[in-house]
């Protein structure tokens, strides 16, 4: 049986829209089938994008909203939908505890940045600012804290003669959009969940 995923997005979905084309003729095919891509954004422009895949979309709009008010709404259409994984991919608000009791060790998050070293957002700014020769993108669960939860794996990227912070970010991106998805397979292809908890660290 494919496993159900869920994947969150606030803006342009270019995670997304690489996972759901690995999904449907790569690496991720057979694995798993995306039951919704979702915002907290009415004009997010992955919306678009998914429903050019054929994918049902959902907006809950979290401008205008109490905190406590969206999280509910988010928590009970995620319990509605029991998906097997939650899938951010630039989903840009906090995730609320519940959430995180109600699916520990489901929900992956994609991070511009080593966690261990830059927390939080801007993680190309951080390293162009830095002048770093190198970064690195991790990918791991969420749980209660700021890019804290148990890390999945980590690649690097090479940022020597990047003169310019498009070009940090251009660089970065080609990563994530590779490695999100090889990750995602690691983890559906885990025998057992305990192979799924130990990570895969490169």
């Amino acid at each position: 049986m494919k496993n159900k995923i869920a994947i969150l997005i606030s803006g342009r979905g270019s995670n997304m829209k690489a996972i759901v084309e690995n999904v449907q003729n790569g690496i991720l095919k057979g694995l798993c089938e995306v039951i919704v891509v979702f915002s907290n954004k009415i004009n997010a422009p992955g919306l678009e994008i998914s429903e050019s895949f054929g994918l049902d979309t959902k907006v809950i709009e979290s401008k205008g909203k109490k905190r406590s008010t969206y999280d509910a709404l988010l928590y009970e259409y995620l319990d509605s939908l029991d998906p097997d994984y939650i899938i951010l991919a630039g989903y840009m608000k906090i995730i609320s505890s519940n959430v995180v009791q109600r699916f520990r060790n489901r929900i992956i998050n994609i991070h511009p940045a080593d966690t261990a070293l830059h927390q939080g957002l801007h993680g190309y700014e951080w390293a162009f600012e830095n002048k770093m020769e190198s970064t690195k993108i991790t990918v791991h669960f969420i749980d209660e804290g700021l890019d804290t939860g148990q890390v999945i794996a980590k690649r690097e990227v090479d940022l020597k003669g990047a003169t310019t912070l498009e070009e940090v970010e251009k660089r970065g991106l080609a990563v994530e959009h590779v490695f999100y998805s090889e990750c995602l397979k690691k983890i559906l292809t885990a025998k057992s969940g305990k192979a799924q908890r130990k990570g895969y660290n490169e």
